[in-house]
């Protein structure tokens, strides 16, 4: 049985004759016909009765009516999904960030994804440090990652989203009763939290800073995630330097202050593999494209 055999059936069934179902099918008669006889002699039963007048369905047409029509709207279905599949329009985007994009970058990607690629399902994988973010994507766990570059992989491109400045996370109590900026160059005798990972690009960025600007941070404590480094500048612990997207993360007892002296960044890009060949990604990537400068 074939799905053209099914098409010419259904078209017959409808318009009750072989002759207009010939012009609609823009064949001639004799290879519909064929094509007809050829399917009863498959089932092993006619499916049309067949007068000067007018052509019916048997029991047997009546039958199998409903289920070809099913069939063929089913592959109709497929070859559509398909279709969208390959130009991007349809599939999954496994997207990993660091915790703090997942607060200010992020959702502005997956706001702009689903208003022009509503088709594609978002799978998001968050709080993971760049070196992560950068081991995922080689190793296949995730197609784009909104990380801190640089990227010591050559098999990976990025794009880049923004420019963020440090600022200085501090417990409540700390310097009460000022709350202007701070000059970096005055923490030297601060106790700093920081980040435990290896190859941490904001802890990287925070000792070139304080190098920067003349001493050595004393990294009393150390924490592996975001969250736990403001808990334990919440407990008084000590200080921290974070880019500017941990201003959208509210903590009882963590406050903010903005920085001078300093001229570190800890910058902010999309990364995915070179030879991905993802319509998808490919598709994302165009629609971010469009936003330069994505906050």
């Amino acid at each position: 049985m074939e799905l053209r055999q099914l098409r010419y059936f259904v078209t017959v069934a409808r318009t009750r004759h072989f002759g207009r179902a010939a012009d609609e099918l823009h064949i001639a008669g004799s290879p519909l016909s064929q094509a007809i006889r050829q399917l009863e002699s498959h089932l092993g039963t006619p499916l049309f009765e067949r007068t000067t007048r007018r052509v019916d369905l048997t029991p047997a047409g009546e039958a199998l009516l409903p289920e070809a029509v099913r069939i063929l709207e089913s592959v109709g279905a497929a070859r559509e999904q398909v279709s969208r599949v390959a130009a991007g329009d349809l599939g999954r985007l496994r997207i990993g960030s660091t915790a703090l994009a997942t607060y200010r970058h992020v959702p502005e990607i997956v706001r702009r994804l689903g208003g022009e690629l509503p088709g594609l399902s978002l799978h998001l994988d968050t709080e993971m440090l760049t070196p992560a973010l950068a081991d995922a994507l080689t190793d296949h766990r995730i197609d784009l990652a909104v990380l801190r570059p640089p990227v010591g992989d050559d098999t990976l491109e990025t794009r880049l989203l923004a420019r963020e400045r440090l600022v200085l996370a501090v417990p409540a109590s700390w310097r009460t009763g000022s709350d202007g900026a701070v000059a970096l160059g005055d923490l030297a005798d601060e106790e700093f939290v920081v980040y435990s990972a290896p190859g941490s690009v904001v802890g990287a960025a925070a000792d070139r800073a304080c190098r920067a600007a003349g001493f050595v941070p004393r990294r009393t404590h150390e924490a592996e995630q975001t969250s736990i480094v403001l808990a334990l500048v919440a407990a008084g612990l000590g200080v921290a330097l974070l880019p500017e997207s941990v201003l959208a993360v509210t903590v009882d007892g963590v406050r903010y202050r903005e920085l001078t002296g300093c001229d570190v960044t800890a910058d902010v890009a999309l990364a995915w593999r070179r030879d991905d060949p993802s319509p998808a990604l490919e598709k994302a990537l165009a629609v971010l494209g469009r936003h330069e400068g994505t906050p």
